[in-house]
């Protein structure tokens, strides 16, 4: 005996939420910049700006380095440099190192509701692990891709692609969150859409690629709406 009920279409996934982590989720580029300026001091450079350091806002650590090492005609090799630099780095991640709160808001939220979530940096695994365990938010993101474990950084989308794959997730089911016009752009690369709350903004420089985001909080954190972001986030899922 056949039945006439029509069936349940089947329910559609949540989509996967990424996100960057340095700028992003927490506010680590002072860190940043401080262990860079005690790395180039160590190989006699001194003098390193918060201004020069901005230019790297979003680029990986290794790409950082290479581009510091050529530019002050460092001797040393690029692995040392990183290891130098991220020795210094994970010392200030446990001296201080501050959630950004409306961010931590959107993370709780996207999580109780059970979205696929992961972690994809520019960072160093170390850097990476240290942060989110110190911050409590290793709890809330488990998954998590280092520029390390992939080919190339951002902009080129392969941190983001190999975080959809742990996620099990198509790069169209995908929301990427960022700071960084790098990443943003990685983010279009990848075919995911993205939210973009700028650390900085340049606009002569990067107001072409952050228009290319889907939501933009122009006015970074200060500006950032976690619930707003959320029905962004899940609109049409």
């Amino acid at each position: 005996m056949s039945s006439s009920r029509t069936p349940h279409p089947p329910s559609p996934r949540l989509p996967a939420v990424i996100f960057d982590l340095d700028g992003t989720l927490v506010d680590s580029e002072p860190n940043y910049y401080e262990a860079g300026r005690r790395t180039l001091e160590r190989y006699g450079v001194t003098g390193y700006t918060w201004q020069e350091h901005s230019r790297f806002i979003g680029i990986g650590t290794r790409e950082t380095l290479e581009t510091l090492r050529d530019q002050y005609g460092i001797d040393a090799p690029v692995d040392e440099l990183l290891a130098v630099k991220n020795r210094h780095y994970l010392e200030l991640v446990a001296a201080a190192t501050e959630v950004f709160p409306a961010m931590r808001a959107f993370v709780e939220r996207l999580r109780s509701a059970g979205h696929p979530l992961a972690v994809a940096s520019g960072s160093s695994r170390a850097a990476i692990e240290a942060t989110l365990a110190t911050t409590g938010l290793d709890a809330l993101l488990p998954v998590y891709v280092s520029a390390e474990d992939v080919g190339r950084g951002k902009p080129e989308p392969d941190v983001f692609l190999a975080a959809a794959r742990l996620l099990g997730t198509d790069p169209a089911d995908c929301v990427v969150v960022e700071d960084a016009a790098p990443g943003v752009e990685a983010a279009r690369r990848a075919g995911m859409r993205c939210i973009a709350v700028p650390y900085t903004m340049d606009a002569d420089r990067d107001g072409a690629v952050y228009a290319a985001a889907g939501l933009v909080f122009a006015g970074g954190q200060r500006e950032f709406d976690a619930r707003r972001a959320y029905d962004w986030a899940t609109a049409g899922s």
